[in-house]
Parts: structure tokens; sequence; C-alpha cells
């Protein structure tokens, strides 16, 4: 049977559209909803709830929808879970289903839920899963994991790509309803940017279900469409299907566009969705009020709807939710959805008012349409399986139920007043106050400029809502340093009403079966709410988290004022003194690929290249991620695996000479008075006595006492300092340096400046880098004795100027050349061209890692876990003992970092020459049950370079005492033995530092 009136709604009625959901094709029309062209189909059943498996249908027509989530597919790959079939347009050939239920929406096993639902009330998963214990790996969590989410995750990769974009104008409107629209027009007429943007396909809100009111004498359809027209010629950006999600500081609001959800053959070229980081002077949010449920026995069945939701499905889509109507009521507005729907051929069989007494002007238009009229009466409960098939009604009388009458219908609709949609606001941390006349929390103040119109702010009716918009538009204006004039909107038949306080309703059924629900997503009944505060939540955050009210994905916009109310009223506290929970961003379900953007494939991370980058290229070199850089792994000859290379670049290296490539090694300069007083307090080092020309080892703990980063730091002169930190924790370190000088020492005279893209870095390794890099050297003999190891200086290299460092991460005669950024590759081709005579070897980072793990030097990351100290990598000599403090000092004080048994940095040496893989786990004995106890892991490990043999790093308990033991690491086909020593593989008297020490 057909619900669908002809000619009537906003619908083309020419244009049939045909889309299947759950397996069966169904015909709408060009502009419905999902929801809205069902319901013309006479479906109410689209869903099943999250705990109980009820049966349920939409009860709004819009963003605010807790109900109708379905899953929708656009195609191979394009599934998505949870949408809004309120807000899903339909198009030709859309597939949709229904979610949570199983084998089918009509017959669903885990109805038995429902049964069963003393077992599942408020906090039952706190109080069943803590015993028997045993229970939980093998009955709880495969239970939960199976029980948990409501639709089914994409199996696949989104085919689909998202954009994003920056905004700037002068005045941002939310809302293109009849306040947005009457704030865009006074501040269009002043010449100002304006952009005005509304989640729905369409701009108009309230007077798209409201085409009987008469707007400065035309037909509000009419005058909506001049005053888009006016609006658009006026050069104001109206944006439909654009939702705004999030209001951040300094007036940022984030909005995001849906481009093709709604186009059956999108163009590949266009994005699905754009994300807009809109950023305005001013803000007028006019995103109206949100319709509030009544709170009754049965309130979820499907056919129940919210009065203002079938209002909108009638004259937005031209469709009668059902052929039988009750309606049952604590405020005006639903009167007048019941007159639209008698009027459009709907029998309208009662109109139930919780009130003692309306207006004469509703009672003789009931009268005037046949409809029964029940004051002082409430809905107690409802009948029907899959769809509402009566109801029951009692008389209240001081709070108490009296005889009951059934009236049977096919729907009911609710409503319990108005709630402003203050999310946005809330976003803004802007108070808010509570309003004993309207019943509800409204807008007080905000630290960010903007102004909340209409229906926001408690004022009902399109009159009050396009004059108090012109109102705030022209109050945005004056802000902004305009004049705005003094337009005022004649409204006739306007529809404005009161409520008085939603309170739960009687029933007549035992109290113990009574399911009246206040978040019909997460199946929250009043009594949950009451078992809460019984069970000794007082606070309103622990009630939401206790019951789990209003953690849906409508984001409590149906039920936390309910919620509020019966949470108040049991803790027999006014609504203020109980307050709200916490609105957080995004304001409706938001999905990743709009955070994400462009940042996926090969644009998921920005890749950083070096200036040497391209040359590297050229020779063929395999790269690697390290942190946001590419960087050269090793550069393979023909015929060469990565093993072959890296063997051939480390007997090089240490051979002749290497050239690396070192420029993305963190570099911040630390300059001032106080430079050195700086130092000595962020590192574990002494600094104070460190000549200018010299460079030291730097070990940066946290609070804690651990290992967060190091590197080699060169003091240039008295005040000045040139520190390196490694390629990954550049910003990491530059961060906690400035927040410790702006929150801890900000009587210390310093700059501090990241310096990571100023300069190329070039390193030279090897026994001939000296012989090669001589003659490109003024003023800078290379010898041990006037540029004796960890020397540093500011001189000229190759014609450039440049900051020279002898400092070695290979144990090798080492130098780092320090070029202005741009000059990286020219002063790279000089030093391999003078090095060919000298047999120079480009090697990436594999080689420098089997260098560097050969003479015990760490890797940050790595060889520390954010668990080890200094003593336990074996680098107590970096802590300087006489200072009187430094970052970590406290920590590495406390009793758990000074204990015995703590896991220390050892090198390792397999006894059948084999490869250790990092990561894997080392045991004592190989004979023990499992699971085993571990002692440690591998942390790194390499074939062999110019050892001969695999190596190893790894992480022991009490390793530093138990030096020769053997230990053993577990495999999935065998058990690996090596051997504990020392860290250092290679020259550990270090006597190849010196230059000419080739031997």
């Amino acid at each position: 049977m057909s619900f669908r009136i002809p000619g009537k709604g906003r619908v083309d009625h020419a244009q049939p559209v045909g889309f299947h959901f759950d397996g069966v094709e169904y015909q709408g029309l060009a502009g419905d909803t999902v929801a809205s062209a069902l319901l013309a189909n006479g479906v109410h059943l689209m869903g099943r709830s999250f705990k109980y498996h009820r049966p349920r249908g939409p009860v709004a027509a819009g963003s605010e929808e807790p109900n109708a989530l379905i899953g929708t597919s656009r195609g191979p790959g394009r599934a998505e879970p949870n949408t809004r079939a309120t807000m899903q347009e339909i198009w030709p050939g859309l597939r949709s289903v229904s979610q949570n239920r199983y084998p089918g929406l009509t017959f669903d096993i885990g109805a038995a839920n429902d049964a069963v639902s003393p077992l599942f009330s408020a906090g039952f998963y706190y109080k069943t899963f803590k015993w028997p214990q045993s229970f939980w790996h093998r009955v709880y969590e495969p239970f939960i994991r199976a029980a948990a989410g409501l639709g089914t995750a994409p199996d696949h990769e989104d085919p689909d790509h998202y954009a994003s974009r920056y905004l700037h104008c002068d005045l941002l409107i939310v809302g293109a309803g009849p306040a947005g629209l009457a704030a865009a027009e006074a501040a269009s007429e002043q010449g100002l940017s304006v952009v005005i943007v509304d989640e729905n396909a369409e701009a108009g809100g309230t007077l798209l279900s409201e085409p009987q009111a008469v707007i400065d004498g035309r037909p509000a359809w009419n005058w909506l469409a001049a005053a888009l027209d006016r609006l658009r010629a006026a050069g104001v950006r109206v944006m439909t299907r654009t939702t705004a999600i999030g209001y951040y500081h300094q007036n940022m609001i984030g909005m995001v566009e849906r481009l093709t959800d709604h186009l059956p053959e999108p163009n590949p070229d266009l994005p699905r969705e754009r994300l807009w980081r809109v950023r305005a002077r001013q803000v007028v949010l006019a995103q109206g009020a949100l319709e509030k449920p009544l709170v009754f026995s049965g309130n979820d069945r499907p056919g129940v709807m919210l009065a203002g939701s079938a209002q909108s499905y009638l004259h937005r889509f031209g469709v009668r939710v059902g052929n039988e109507a009750v309606v049952v009521t604590s405020h005006d507005s639903a009167w007048h959805a019941a007159f639209d729907l008698s009027d459009a051929g709907t029998r309208v069989k009662a109109i139930i008012d919780t009130r003692q007494q309306v207006s004469e002007d509703l009672a003789s238009a009931a009268r005037l349409r046949g409809i029964h009229v029940r004051l002082s009466h409430s809905v107690t409960a409802t009948g029907g399986r899959l769809r509402v098939a009566h109801v029951t009604v009692n008389p209240v009388q001081g709070g108490t139920v009296g005889a009951g009458e059934r009236i049977y219908c096919d729907c009911l609709l609710m409503s319990g007043g108005w709630t402003p949609s203050l999310h946005l606001f809330s976003h803004t941390k802007g108070s808010l106050q509570w309003d004993d006349d309207l019943t509800t929390f409204l807008p007080k103040d905000t630290p960010e400029d903007c102004v909340i119109a209409g229906a926001g702010r408690g004022l009902w009716g399109i009159e009050a809502a396009l004059n108090d918009g012109a109102e705030q538009g022209r109050a945005a204006v004056q802000a902004l340093g305009g004049a705005g004039g003094a337009r005022r909107y004649a409204v006739d038949h306007d529809r404005t009403g009161s409520g008085e306080t939603m309170r739960e309703l009687p029933t007549d059924r035992d109290p113990s079966r009574v399911k009246a629900f206040v978040d019909f997503q997460n199946d929250v009944t009043a009594k949950d709410l009451r078992l809460a505060v019984r069970e000794g939540m007082r606070s309103i955050e622990h009630v939401k988290r206790y019951t789990t009210n209003g953690m849906a994905t409508d984001q409590g916009k149906m039920s936390n004022i309910n919620g509020l109310n019966i949470a108040a009223d049991a803790l027999g506290k006014p609504q203020p003194q109980v307050g709200l929970t916490t609105f957080r961003p995004p304001y409706t379900p938001t999905s990743f690929g709009a955070f994400a953007g462009y940042h996926r494939g090969d644009h998921f991370e920005l890749t950083r290249k070096t200036q040497i980058d391209p040359w590297a290229e050229e020779k063929g070199a395999v790269f690697e991620n390290v942190g946001q850089w590419r960087r050269a792994r090793y550069f393979p000859q023909p015929g060469e695996d990565m093993d072959a290379a890296v063997r051939r670049e480390c007997a090089a290296t240490r051979g002749g000479v290497g050239i690396f490539d070192a420029s993305t090694l963190g570099k911040i300069e630390v300059v001032g008075p106080d430079a050195v007083e700086f130092m000595n307090r962020i590192y574990t080092n002494p600094w104070t006595k460190l000549a200018p020309g010299r460079c030291r080892y730097g070990l940066l703990l946290g609070d804690d006492g651990f290992i967060r980063d190091d590197g080699v730091i060169g003091r240039l002169s008295q005040d000045r300092f040139h520190v390196t930190t490694t390629t990954g924790g550049a910003a990491r370190v530059m961060n906690m340096m400035e927040d410790y000088l702006q929150t801890e020492w900000p009587d210390l005279d310093v700059w501090l400046t990241s310096t990571t893209e100023q300069f190329s870095t070039i390193a030279l390794n090897g026994p001939r880098a000296a012989a090669l890099l001589q003659p490109l050297v003024e003023a800078v003999t290379l010898s041990d004795d006037d540029f004796p190891h960890m020397s540093c200086a500011e001189c000229v290299v190759a014609g450039l100027p440049a900051r020279l460092f002898r400092l070695s991460f290979t144990g090798e005669v080492g130098f780092e050349i320090n070029v202005a950024a741009p000059y990286g590759r020219q002063l790279w081709e000089t030093l391999w061209q003078a090095g060919q005579k000298h047999g120079i070897c480009a090697y990436g980072t594999e080689t420098m890692h089997v260098l560097r793990a050969e003479k015990g030097y760490i890797i940050v990351g790595q060889d520390t876990d954010g668990t080890v100290t200094p003593y336990d990598a074996g680098m107590g000599w970096a802590v300087g003992k006489k200072k009187p403090d430094f970052v970590g000092m406290r920590g590495l004080m406390r009793p758990d970092l000074v204990a015995e048994g703590r896991k220390q940095l050892v090198g390792l040496l397999t006894e059948d020459r084999s490869k250790l893989e990092e990561g894997a786990q080392i045991v004592l004995d190989p004979d023990q049950p499992v699971p085993m106890k571990m002692v440690g892991h591998v942390t790194s490990s390499y074939d062999q370079g110019t050892t001969g043999r695999p190596i190893a790093l790894a992480l022991i308990e009490g390793g530093h005492d138990r030096m020769g033991e053997r230990v053993h690491i577990p495999m999935p086909d065998r058990v690996i033995a090596a051997k504990i020593v020392p860290t250092v593989f290679h020259d550990p008297e270090n006597a190849r530092l010196k230059i000419g020490a080739e031997g």
C-alpha cells in the first residue's frame, strides 16, 4: 500500500527512483531519503536495537535519528555501515541493508535478549564479567567481540578519494532555516563575505515543513526561493549537504561536505567528501531545536515517532506515516502536526495531552476535524510485534494511573517539547543556563565571537526565528564594524506553542517488565537510569557511562535532556545541580576518509627528501622511510642483494672512505647568555667546562629517568650550541625543550631555533676520510693534534661556509660537514669526485646501522623502548655525577630504577652463527613449560658486516652481570643458543679513531 500523496512535497513526482532494501526493490522519488521512501511504501521496520535487538523504525527525520541505521553500498568496495536512513538520499540502484539482526529483520535470534532483559540491566558488564576469572578469555571476550558493533565494517579498501580545503569569511552561519536565512540577509546587505551551511539536501529548515505559513505576504516556499536567489545574487555562499561537525578555538569551524553520496554515477575525479576548515570573523549558530520524545512503556516500537518528524515526512516528501494515528504530547506543536496529517487523509483518532488545559484555538481546531481530545491523559503502553498496533491511554490523577483505554492505530506521534541544539555552542566551552519555563538549558556565554539565533536560544516559531535571526545578523555585522538595517518580518499562520516539564509518564504495567526507553539505540530505559542512581552514581557523567545513555551515534541528541530529568528526579535535585554531560565533536558520525583527506597511499604522510636524494636515486639506491624522511638504505651494484651490498659498503668504509647523507639528523640551535645553563639542566651531561670548538655526546631523559633522545652537540661559542638529535626525534626534542623553557625555566635568557632544514649534512668515515677532506678545507688542519676527535669549527669547505665536526658513528675517523641546505648536492658531488682516488663508497642507513652496532652505539627507540635508563644501556658515564639537577635526575633515583634484575643492554653472538630476528624473545631455560619466563628480547640484529659473523644487541634482565652466560631464543622451528658478550664487537680500544691508524 502506498502512503504517498500525489503532487505533495518537494520530491519530484515525475522522476521515480528504484532502490533496494534488504534485497527487495522499492520505488521512491527523486529527492527522497531511504527512510521517506520506505515509509511511502508502508515500511516502518528498518533495524534492530543494539542490546535487546528490539524492532525499530525511524523516530526522527534528520541527523538526530538513533534507530534507522542501515548499511549502504555504492558499488564495489564502497560499503558503509551505520548510515542514517533519514539522511541518505536515494538514487537508482542504491542497495541498502538493515543491521544488527540474524538471520533476518523480521525474525532475529538476537531478540532473545529482550526476553531475558533483567540479566542485561544497567552496568551488567561491570558485574557479570568479574567472575569466574577463567571465563574471561574462553567465554566473555568471544561473546563481547561477537556482539560488539552495530554494522559490518568494510572489508575492502575504500576506492573513493577525499579532499580538504580552507575557507575564510567575515560571517559563517550554521543552519539555513528561517533564523539563518534572515541573518544572512542582514549581513549580505552590508557587502560582507557570508557563508551559510546546512546539513540537509536543501536549505529552508522548518520552512520546508510548514508550507502553510505566509511570510511578508508570500507563501513560505515562494519566500524561501526568492530569499535564496537574493542571497546568491549578493554573493552569499550557500552550502547544502554540509555538516558543521566541530567548533574549535579562534572561530575555526570544521565542516564536512557530502559531494557524491546522492549521485548514481559520480564523477570518479570528484571526491566523495570534502573537509572544510573555516576561519570566520563572526559566527551565527542557527541550528534550531530538536524535538524531545516522551518516555513511556513501549515508546520504541516501529510506528512511534516524533510529531514534528511526521510533519516533515508529510510536507517535504509527501508521505503520510500511517492511516490511523494517535498523538501524545505535552506541547502545542504536536497538535499542529495532528491537524496537518488529518487534513492530508490520515485519521487522527485521538490527541492525548498530559497538560490539564490547552488553548481554545487548538481545542476548536480538533473538534472541527473530529479528533477526540484527552487532556490530563497519557499513553502508558503500546502493543504490536513489528509495528505499533494499539496504545493504552490512562488519565493521570495526581501522578497515579487510572483506568486504561485501548486505542487501535498504526502510528503514534509524540512530542515532549523542544531542546535547543547546543552541541556546537558547547564545543566552544560556552556556559549554559537552565530555563525553568522551557525546562531546558539555553546558551549563556562563550569565549568565541559567535551569537545564537532563533530556536537555538529558546525562541519558537517562524516569525520569532526570522526576526531574531535578523537581529543577530545585525549584531554580527556591528561587531565587524558595519551598520545593519532594521528589517522585520511579518508571518501569518505562525505556530508557536508552550510545553510543560518532560517527565517519565506513568504506566499501567508491572514495573518489572516496563521498558520505557530514553536512549533508543543503546536500549537505555528510565529504569536503568534510576538503577544507576540507586547503585551510587551521583554525577551525570557517571550515570552516562554506567548506563551508556547518550553514547550512541546520535550523541545524546534525543536522550540527554530526558536522561537528565529522570536522573535529577531520582537524585531529588533540580536539573541545574545535576548538569549536562560534555558534548564533543564531531556533531554527527563522520567518515575516517573525510578526516584523512588527501593523506592516504603515497600521500598518507609528507615525504621529506634531502638535497642529495636525487643523486641517490640516480645511482639506483633502495630507499626506506625514517620518520617522514626518505633515506637511501643501500646502493646495490648489479647482482647484489641487500646483504651483499651492505657487506661491500661496510668493508669499503672500514678499509678506505665511505660517504653518507646525514642531512635528516635533527638540528637545534641553542643560543643566549644562559645557553650553557639550559644545556646543563636539559641534558644529563655537564656542559660548563666544554670549551668552544669542542663536542660532546648528549643524553636526554624524560622526567621518569628513561632515555628519550641522544646526539652529538658542538659548542660553537660561549653562548651558542649546535645540537643534533635523532632523525625521528627532532620535533619531539624541540617541543620538550620549548616546554621546559617556557613553563619551568622562563627566567633563562635562551633562544631555541630548529635548523634541521637549514643544513645539508654529509658524513665522511674511514681511514682515508681526512686525506680526502684536507685539500678542500681552509684554515683547519685535520690532525689529531690540531683537530682531535670531538672537535668542531666554523670554516670553509670546498668554497662553501661550513660547520665542520670531527665525530664518528662508525668507530672510524669521521667528519660531518654542514653547509647551507641548497648547496648540499654541490658539496656531495665535489667530495664524490675528490674521493675517487681514495676508493670512496656511498653507503646507506643499513650499513650505518651495522657499523654503529659493531661499536655498540645505541639507536634510541630501537635499543631503547621507553623503559631504559642510561645505566641500563651501559652509559652511566654520560650522567653528570656532580650536577645539582637535570631533567630525569629524580627519576633515576626511584627504587625500581636502581633495583637488581633490570633489563640491561648486552651483545649476543649465536653459537651456530645464525642471524637472530629483531624482537625475538629470550629465555634462560629452553626446556621450561609454556608459557616460558622471558628475560629479554633482541633489539638489533645484523648479518656479518666486518666482524665476519652475525651480531646482535639485546636487553636482558641483569645482563651486565651475565657476561659469558648462554641464553636461548625460541623460534617457531628451533631454539637458537647465544652467548652474552659486551656490546662492542669492533676495535674496543678505539684505536681506529686516530688519523693514520688503518691497521
